[in-house]
């Protein structure tokens, strides 16, 4: 089996209004991130919440990839996922703030939102969890023969669960229509996959079953697009499903209350400073004169009370009543 890596790129992968868009999609995310981090240091956020800082080129590179019938489901770290998705940030924000108009009532919180109509089927708490659930999915695509993708997203930590193994089997055996995104940021819940890996390249993963993978570079919007256009093109040629292990970088800890003291300040650091993947969007966005940087500030400044109003949202939504606990229960 062949190995592939996909690097960075200085071809025009997108136009120019996709690259704006997405540019604008993963400030987005960037911006909800940061606010929903600083609402839970204020005690407005209970529970768990994963941030995605750092990541968001994977997710918006690879939703520039699908149709709107396709479907995406992921892991706790899962507020990125949504946004690309097109859910709303009102919405989402309602969520983690336990309200009423959050997607699930307030009843599922940062890691246990759906959208339906946005084809996003969760954020998935238990580690490995969407895999099985995501194969399921694709099952669902070949049996109604509907044309339809499937976007797993799992973490690398994920990676060495058992059922992720079942699901690459049962995958390969039906030929099914899935596409397994392993969202590689180098430590899980705070083990580097150095230590915690005998086979450090996760792309590899499926060679026992004969499923093809790539490693991609998941800092660059323009390497994701390439490498998930041509994943998206194999399974609707019902050529099975593909292993696509994106090479990305979590910014913050695992979760708010992890310090990640087991990295360096300097290593963030020097991911911020040259492979930050909003910055290079935006310095090509210019250098190309697509937008002035008094337009690009324009966008933050637009995308900022975008997000200040989903904060001011989720403050006004009602608690859920009491009775909301016996809602959406299945006996």
């Amino acid at each position: 089996m062949a190995k592939k890596t996909s690097k960075s790129t200085s071809v025009n992968v997108l136009t120019k209004s996709e690259l704006i868009e997405s540019y604008k999609k993963m400030l987005l995310i960037r911006r909800f991130e940061e606010k929903a981090g600083q609402a839970y240091g204020l005690g407005k956020i209970g529970g768990f919440c994963h941030l995605y800082i750092g990541q968001e080129a994977v997710v918006v590179g690879l939703q520039n990839c699908i149709d709107k019938n396709d479907q995406v489901i992921t892991t706790y770290r899962d507020h990125g996922h949504m946004l690309a998705c097109g859910m709303s940030p009102d919405g989402v924000m309602a969520e983690l703030y336990g309200r009423i108009d959050g997607y699930s009532k307030g009843k599922g919180g940062s890691m246990h939102m759906f959208s339906k109509e946005s084809n996003f089927y969760g954020g998935h708490g238990i580690v490995g969890a969407s895999v099985p659930l995501g194969t399921g999915l694709a099952f669902s695509n070949k049996y109604r023969d509907n044309n339809a993708v499937t976007l797993t997203y799992f973490g690398d930590g994920a990676a060495n669960q058992g059922q992720v193994y079942e699901s690459f089997n049962m995958a390969k055996l039906w030929n099914l229509p899935c596409i397994y995104v392993i969202e590689n940021n180098r430590y899980a819940m705070g083990t580097s996959v150095q230590r915690s890996s005998a086979q450090k390249d996760l792309s590899q993963r499926g060679i026992s079953f004969g499923i093809d993978g790539e490693q991609v570079d998941g800092m660059s919007l323009e390497a994701v697009v390439l490498a998930g256009r041509r994943a998206v093109q194999k399974a609707r040629k019902k050529e099975g499903p593909y292993i696509l292990e994106m090479l990305t970088y979590r910014y913050r800890g695992h979760s708010m209350s992890d310090p990640a003291q087991y990295r360096s300040r300097d290593e963030v650091r020097e991911v911020r400073d040259h492979s930050d993947p909003i910055e290079n969007i935006k310095n090509k966005i210019i250098t190309k004169k697509y937008l002035t940087e008094k337009e690009v500030l324009s966008i933050n400044n637009e995308i900022k009370e975008i997000i200040d109003n989903s904060a001011r949202f989720a403050e006004s939504s009602p608690l859920p009543q009491p009775d909301e606990l016996y809602k959406d229960v299945y006996m």
